[in-house]
Order: structure tokens, then C-alpha cells, then sequence
């Protein structure tokens, strides 16, 4: 079985047709930069750009940056403009893809989906937060394979500020820091994060997940597991296409 999955993030959206038996993408992802400012209709230009691109017609799967409740309503955006708040993401990007079905849910919760039912999470029990370091930080909390929604940890206050603007991977590529430096500050999230939640794993997910063996091997003093995602930047689009197949 087939579902289109589409990953809207703070520099790309990117898509492709998701086979939901293998938890893989059935096409080579197709991918647009993300406009700024990325007002909802830009944006929704963007996704419609994605799924046209594969001639797709049937139901889609949109990740957002921020709060999403009910599959369709947008409550916070942080990297994103901030026109899209109170925005139903369902009927806009419903309305721009020609009336097919739109399921919406955070970017963050989209890959803990499919890093539990497909990736480094598949069978874990206990706490598991799947974290995605990109232009943000999203968070993904589990509990015995149950997902606590919108959790947004990425916003958490470290040394006076968001987390996200002092480890995300765009704060390491804005202040060119080393990968040692940069697993530093992730160290340092982590802990403040496990002192909170106390999770059995931790997966690491966002673009960044390719590049593990520069970074994890720096990150010590953590009493949780700490792994790489294993659908590394494509478990957003997975995840869309799953929630999108269960209808929301």
C-alpha cells in the first residue's frame, strides 16, 4: 500500500509516495526550498509543487513545524511565518491539492512514528524521545509505544534560552562550529531532557542523523541510549504517510 508523504521543513519540503509495508520511500524523494517568508500559501505553492511533481491524486500526508491538534489546526510556529496560526492546514492544503484527503500532524511526532514502527525504536519499551535536529529542535515523546503529542521540547529554556537556538544543526552550521563543540551543547540538552523524562532511549533524527559518527561518539555522561534514527531525514515523510493512512 501506497500513501504520499510530504516533510515541511524550515529550509525544504520535501515528498515522495511512501510504501507503508517496508516503511520506505516507494520513489526518490522530490524536494523544494521552503519560501520566505513561508506564509501559508507559499507554502501550500510548495507542497503542491511536491505531490504534482509524482502525478498523485490520492491521500497525503503533510508534516508541520509546530503544535498541530485535531490533524488539521496549527497553534504555534516557530521557524515558519507566523500568518499560519489558528490557520486549518487540512482545508487549505486540501483546497491547493485539488480536494484530496489531508491529514496534518507535527514534524517531529511524524518521524517518532516511523522510528518506532520502522526504525531504531521498532520494539522498545519504557520512555523513547526521538529528537530531530534541523533549522529547529522537534521532540517526540513515546510511553510503551504510545505517543504524547505537540511536546515541542525543543523550546525548553537551556542557559537562558530556547534550547533549539543554542543546539540545533542550523546554530552549528550559522556559527561554523566543530562537530565536537556542537555535541557539546547537545550533551548538555540531553541532560537537561533526561533529568525531566528519565527516557530508556533517546533516538537522534533530522538531517543531521547521516553524519553520527562525527558527533555521537562526543556526547558522553547520558545514562539513556543514544542512537542515530535509521530513517534518518526520511522518517518525516514516513511518518506522514502512516498518519495519513490511519486517517489523522
Amino acid at each position: 500500500m501506497q500513501i504520499f508523504g510530504v516533510d515541511i521543513g524550515g529550509s525544504g519540503i520535501k515528498g515522495a509516495p511512501v510504501d507503508l509495508d517496508r516503511g520506505d520511500l516507494a520513489d526518490e524523494r522530490y524536494k523544494v526550498l521552503t519560501p520566505h517568508p513561508a506564509t501559508p500559501d507559499s507554502v501550500a505553492d510548495g507542497v503542491k509543487e511536491v505531490v504534482d511533481h509524482f502525478g498523485w491524486s490520492g491521500p497525503v500526508g503533510v508534516t508541520f513545524p509546530g503544535v498541530v491538534t485535531g490533524g488539521a489546526m496549527i497553534r504555534t510556529a516557530a521557524n515558519v511565518d507566523k500568518g499560519w496560526i489558528d490557520t486549518d492546514a487540512r482545508v487549505l492544503l486540501g483546497d491547493r491539492l485539488g480536494g484530496v484527503p489531508v491529514t496534518v500532524v507535527n514534524d517531529a511526532d511524524a518521524a517518532g512514528i516511523a522510528e518506532l514502527a520502522f526504525g531504531a525504536g521498532r520494539g522498545r519499551k519504557g520512555t523513547v524521545i526521538v529528537l530531530t535536529f534541523g533549522t529547529g529542535i522537534g521532540s517526540a515523546v513515546f510511553t510503551d509505544g504510545v505517543l504524547v503529542p505537540n511536546t515541542e521540547l525543543g523550546h525548553l529554556e537551556l542557559h537562558g534560552h530556547d534550547a533549539e537556538k543554542r543546539a540545533s544543526s542550523k546554530v552549528k552550521e550559522d556559527h561554523d562550529m566543530s562537530w565536537e563543540h556542537w555535541a557539546h551543547r547537545v550533551q548538555q540538552y540531553l541532560a537537561h531532557v533526561e533529568m525531566l523524562f528519565s527516557p530508556e532511549l533517546f533516538v537522534i533524527g533530522g538531517g543531521v542523523s547521516r553524519k553520527a559518527h562525527k558527533f555521537l561518539h562526543h556526547i558522553e555522561g547520558i545514562k539513556a541510549e543514544v542512537v542515530p534514527a535509521e530513517l534518518q531525514n526520511n522518517a518525516g515523510i514516513v511518518g506522514a504517510a502512516m498518519r495519513a493512512a490511519n486517517g489523522g
